[in-house]
């Protein structure tokens, strides 16, 4: 059934900026030193980006005393995104495949994983009958040694179980069934109840992940003991279903080439995502009835299941105590009792896995609506201890919540004050500046992916978000309390 879905080469093809020298200039790269190879790399990234920050630099130079914030904003937007550009050119290390250079040094001792860790491979499904049997057997096809896999039905009424049943006699695999339904975070706990791995590792129903991105994830954290978690890169499964799953696809090749990226030079990813999402047993273990449990705003939270457990994994230094004594009855926390530690997060490149992505508009909505509740949640939670990780990691953490909390007021300033006071050059401007934002995400797909047209998808996602997905933020917030458990991209 793998066999017949157009996976990609599980190891990318090489950066922009090697392309960007040429095959002959390539070959003599190699043949130096490392300092000197990431010299030129830093030299060549700056050069690409110089036209856009001398834009910039003019521009702020020729602001008028007084400017308002509007100015302000679309100036620091432009700014952020020439920074995060760079970061993820010129400074970001896939730890699947080299040491990390510039990650934000770890506190206290670490403990190294075995060479071949043992790995268990977790998912939680309900009513998924036309999607589950290939991601389990992307599972099995993984070419990681010592592989555990548990899958967990969250009382599935559409035939889930019996497909599972039928799997777990092929393939080996563990399947738990739940009677009554208990939410995916939940149902995931239960079937880490069951795993033994060194390594829990964890992707969506939805997905197929590539034969050696486990295997990439794992080297990673062998490499680097002080990894407590790695996010894999994903794209979207059926981009060619329709120009919303392509722009799609186009967005998610730059929220984590270019952003995880990003953060992945400080080691303080802040979202391990759901489609294939690692994690140190030591890292999050003893967190696991807190994920579970999770409430807020004084009723339990569903949603915010990858942010959540993310940030347990970057935060236990300050806020880990405090959860395991709330716990300390749970048989996660006082049968294996891990210290807390300033754990990094990081993201490979090279650990690929792909989704389904919604295909129509409502579906789209509803998750984008499901994914800002996240947001929401996860700062109330992250954001008290961000600060304490850095200035590196503070910066891009607070910088994107600001960004994001201020869309809706900048997007009803530009598209309905100003029309309506006759301020069309406003909104002209706003504009302008939205699209010139999605070239230059275009532009790094572009450079990293030559000869495919999507690029010019980027842009339109960029308008999309700031004329529809930004409106959605507010309703989201007001809607905090409603969850449902499915994720179906139909």
């Amino acid at each position: 059934m793998i066999g017949l879905v157009p996976l990609r080469p599980a190891r990318p093809s090489g950066s922009a900026v090697r392309r960007l020298l040429g095959a002959p200039l390539r070959r003599g790269m190699r043949r130096l030193d490392r300092p000197v190879r990431d010299g030129l790399a830093r030299l060549v990234t700056l050069t690409v980006l110089l036209p856009v920050v001398l834009l910039l630099a003019r521009r702020a130079v020729q602001l008028p005393y007084g400017t308002g914030l509007v100015v302000v904003y679309g100036l620091t937007v432009l700014t952020a995104t020439v920074g995060l550009l760079y970061l993820a050119y010129a400074e970001y290390d896939d730890p699947a495949e080299r040491p990390m250079r510039r990650r934000a040094r770890a506190h206290g001792e670490f403990p190294a994983l075995p060479a071949r860790p043992r790995v268990s491979f977790l998912l939680a499904v309900k009513d998924e009958a036309g999607n589950v049997a290939a991601c389990v057997r992307s599972m099995a096809a993984s070419d990681h040694p010592d592989l555990q896999i548990v899958v967990v039905d969250d009382a599935s009424r559409d035939g889930t179980g019996e497909i599972l049943d039928a799997l777990a006699e092929e393939l080996g695999i563990t399947v738990l069934r739940l009677e009554h339904n208990v939410g995916k975070k939940a149902a995931l706990v239960r079937g880490c109840a069951l795993a033994d791995g060194d390594v829990l590792v964890f992707t969506d129903s939805d997905c197929l992940v590539a034969p050696d991105a486990v295997s990439r994830c794992v080297a990673a954290m062998v490499r680097h003991p002080d990894l407590g978690a790695v996010s894999g890169h994903c794209r979207a499964l059926n981009a060619p279903a329709s120009v919303l799953t392509r722009v799609q696809d186009v967005w998610y090749e730059g929220q984590f080439r270019v952003a995880k990226a990003a953060e992945s030079v400080f080691g303080a990813v802040c979202c391990v995502s759901g489609p294939l999402a690692a994690f140190r047993r030591e890292a999050v273990v003893n967190y696991l009835p807190a994920w579970a449990a999770d409430r807020f705003l004084g009723a339990p939270f569903r949603f915010a299941t990858d942010r959540q457990l993310t940030g347990y994994v970057l935060g236990q230094a300050w806020r880990g105590r405090a959860l395991k004594r709330l716990h300390a009855d749970s048989p996660f926390v006082k049968d294996e009792d891990h210290p807390e530690r300033r754990w990094l997060v990081a993201y490979s490149r090279s650990a690929r896995v792909w989704t389904n992505v919604p295909a129509r508009w409502r579906p789209f909505l509803h998750q984008q609506v499901r994914w800002k509740k996240s947001f929401v949640r996860n700062l109330f939670f992250t954001g008290r201890f961000m600060w304490r990780r850095g200035p590196g990691p503070a910066l891009l953490y607070y910088g994107h919540a600001l960004w994001v909390l201020a869309a809706p007021a900048m997007v009803f300033w530009h598209l309905v004050w100003a029309p309506l006071h006759w301020a069309a050059g406003l909104t002209l401007l706003y504009l302008c500046g939205v699209l010139l934002k999605g070239a230059l995400w275009g532009l790094a797909y572009r450079l990293d992916h030559p000869g495919d047209a999507r690029w010019r998808c980027r842009p339109l996602m960029s308008l999309l978000s700031c004329c529809v997905l930004s409106w959605l933020l507010p309703y989201a917030a007001l809607t905090l309390r409603r969850g449902i458990w499915t994720r179906s991209p139909a």
